[in-house]
């Protein structure tokens, strides 16, 4: 599940960009003119001075004063001594986190009736969910000229220099306060991306599928009556859980496959999305009403559409930032080029040890791969455990959001917390029945807690609920920690969203643990390197996938929601062929387009491959440690780069290639 919100990580990622000087005005002699006086006052600053000063007046424009202008006010506010700077800078980290917290409490008020469960959403709901209040910011603190006092005296660092600062935590401090004001964004312009991802999310929240309305491909209902799945979260896990029920099982996957098929290629019939109303059988596509056949109309392209209004809203913002969409997300924001990315997934997709994963999957199931064997759970403990009895025991455990938050500490403490460091984190998370799959919403400001969002249904939270909710928590205890326990809060927060995915996937792990049922099996160890390994194939895919089509649009900016849903089918099938069908011997399958977060999330998948990688290597470096130590000490580090993050963490560098090892060693 996605983690929400990561206090200032989120408004860096938003503004955090290559600058533009297109709008600049001010002239290069200006700006050598005003480093030269100010080398004059401080000569061990040049280095800084030249940066601080070019970075400003790249951004300064023509409303904010003349060459003259701009001279006087870096002469008068650029700041010398050190003992001030830190004095000014703490002040700014201050009004910020002050700033950023009630912003993020307005957000999560105005968006709490379409994410939460009990009130109907209606339209004013939407209205004022698509509303951000903090657009203005920006360009407040330009007409005010703090944001130039920033970057005068904090300007921005290249990956590169931050790399150099080491063990300097305010140094990293600095340079992550410089990273804050890199382009000029109009608020309008960020409040139709605001807009645009808001009306995504809404429409994937309520995107539900009736199960116990499905028709397998012999005319028979196969589901439970009141089973509802979310698209594609639920219908993914309902895959994954049908792995211990023999025939039936299959039975149920092929059908879940059908209805996963309809809604790529949007032949989906609108009558039976999330609408219990019909009967449908996803195999003929025909919709029934008391066994009568009725006509229908397909979803057509409405799915295609929010993914291009999402592309719309960042292409907008290109021309302020001189930069694309995907190099904000992937060079400044996750501070990993996108060439890097794409040359890792594909390495790790076409590695040989796939295929040996695959030959072992068929064996165990007794048959050859299908398509949804992407999602094989079989290595997994609980995958040989009955579904329904895991829903008996966590309904009685969790009957409403009340008893999860209750449950907490004690949570932690089964992981190896001491009370008192259990309740410190605990009494900072509320735990919120979510309308949509689940999510984690983070605190911005010390006082304020983060928000652990699962679905809980009438009769209690099922074992799906359970499951995600302990991968929130997870997320839930790394926005704590990464703030209520960093030095200085431009560092608060992990280093992309990677990294919180991480934790939430070591938590996640664990939760047949929480519940008591212990793994005794003598494979375990190996089981879990298989599993993981065969979960990174499958993501990895989906992340090519996400990274291709948004490269096709800025090839095709113009495009039309069919030919967006011809590109993502087509570039799905391709990627498909290359790296799964040799492995599952199935040509042209589109599955990989079935991710609702393409829709919601633009660009968000990778960093679940990311964060897959991480945990690996997390798990490997907390083998024989006391978990709750090291997971304390570690998410206390904050807002490094990726490298320095993870070395100092662990003390090795980010690699796909110790999972592989491991696979290797697997007889």
């Amino acid at each position: 599940m996605k983690n929400l919100i990561v206090p200032i990580l989120l408004i860096i990622t938003m503004l955090s960009c290559a600058r533009s000087s297109k709008n600049s005005a001010i002239l290069p002699q200006t700006v050598a003119k005003t480093i030269a006086l100010l080398v004059q006052k401080d000569s061990a600053g040049k280095v800084m001075i030249e940066k601080g000063v070019t970075q400003t007046a790249q951004l300064w424009q023509a409303q904010d004063g003349s060459n003259e202008d701009f001279v006087q006010f870096c002469t008068q506010n650029y700041i010398a001594d050190p003992a001030y700077k830190k004095q000014v800078f703490l002040k700014i980290s201050h009004y910020l986190e002050t700033l950023y917290g009630h912003f993020n409490e307005i957000s999560l008020q105005l968006q709490r009736t379409v994410q939460e469960t009990g009130d109907t959403v209606l339209d004013i709901d939407e209205m004022f969910a698509a509303y951000s209040a903090d657009t203005h910011l920006s360009d407040d603190f330009y007409a005010n000229k703090i944001a130039f006092i920033i970057t005068l005296n904090f300007p921005e660092l290249s990956l590169a220099e931050k790399e150099a600062l080491g063990a300097n935590r305010l140094a990293w401090a600095y340079a992550r306060l410089g990273d804050l004001f890199t382009a000029r964004i109009p608020a309008a312009v960020q409040q139709a991306r605001t807009a645009a991802l808001s009306d995504a999310d809404v429409y994937i929240a309520d995107y539900n599928i009736y199960a116990g309305h499905l028709l397998d491909k012999e005319g028979n209902k196969i589901f439970a009556q009141d089973k509802v799945l979310l698209s594609h979260w639920n219908l993914r896990d309902e895959i994954k859980a049908d792995y211990n029920k023999g025939q039936e099982g299959l039975n149920q996957q092929q059908t879940i496959y059908e209805v996963m098929k309809r809604i790529v290629a949007q032949d989906i019939p609108r009558e039976v999305i999330n609408s219990g109303a019909y009967d449908w059988n996803p195999f003929t596509n025909a919709v029934y009403q008391h066994e009568n056949a009725i006509a229908t109309t397909p979803e057509n392209t409405v799915r295609y559409q929010k993914f291009l209004n999402n592309f719309k809203a960042e292409y907008a913002i290109d021309q302020y930032t001189g930069n694309t969409y995907i190099d904000r997300n992937f060079a400044h924001s996750m501070e990993v080029s996108v060439d890097d990315a794409e040359a890792l997934l594909r390495a790790y997709l076409s590695s040989p040890e796939m295929k040996k994963i695959g030959t072992l999957i068929a064996a165990r199931l007794g048959r050859n791969l299908e398509a949804f064997d992407i999602w094989y759970d079989g290595f997994k403990p609980r995958s040989n455990l009955n579904q329904e009895q895991l829903s008996a025991q966590t309904r009685t455990l969790y009957p409403n959001a009340a008893a999860m938050k209750k449950q907490l500490p004690t949570i932690l403490t089964q992981l190896g917390f001491a009370p008192q460091q259990a309740s410190y984190i605990a009494d900072k998370v509320a735990v919120d029945a979510a309308r949509g799959s689940g999510h984690a919403w983070g605190a911005a400001m010390k006082g304020q807690p983060s928000h652990l969002r699962t679905r809980i249904a009438a009769g209690g939270m099922d074992y799906k609920g359970y499951n995600i909710a302990i991968h929130e928590f997870g997320h839930n205890v790394e926005q704590t920690l990464s703030l209520y326990d960093v030095d200085y809060y431009t560092l608060a927060g992990v280093p992309n969203t990677a990294f919180t995915e991480a934790l939430a996937f070591v938590f996640q792990k664990r939760d047949l643990e929480i519940l008591g049922i212990a793994n005794n099996d003598p494979a375990k160890d190996a089981m879990d390197v298989l599993d993981k390994a065969w979960q990174l194939y499958e993501i990895a895919g989906v992340s090519l996938l996400d990274i291709s089509v948004w490269k096709w649009l800025y090839a095709n900016p113009n495009a039309a929601p069919q030919q967006l849903k011809e590109a993502v089918i087509r570039l799905s099938k391709e990627i498909w062929n290359q790296y799964y069908a040799p492995v599952m011997a199935l040509q042209n399958e589109p599955i990989l387009a079935v991710y609702s977060h393409m829709i919601s999330y633009p660009l968000y998948l990778s960093a679940y491959s990311f964060g897959q990688i991480i945990e690996f290597q997390l798990e490997q470096y907390l083998r024989g440690k006391n978990f709750a130590a090291e997971v304390l000490r570690i998410y206390r580090l904050g807002r490094l780069t990726p490298n320095q993050w993870i070395l100092q963490a662990t003390g090795s560098p980010l690699s796909v290639e110790p999972l592989l090892q491991a696979v290797r060693g697997i007889n």
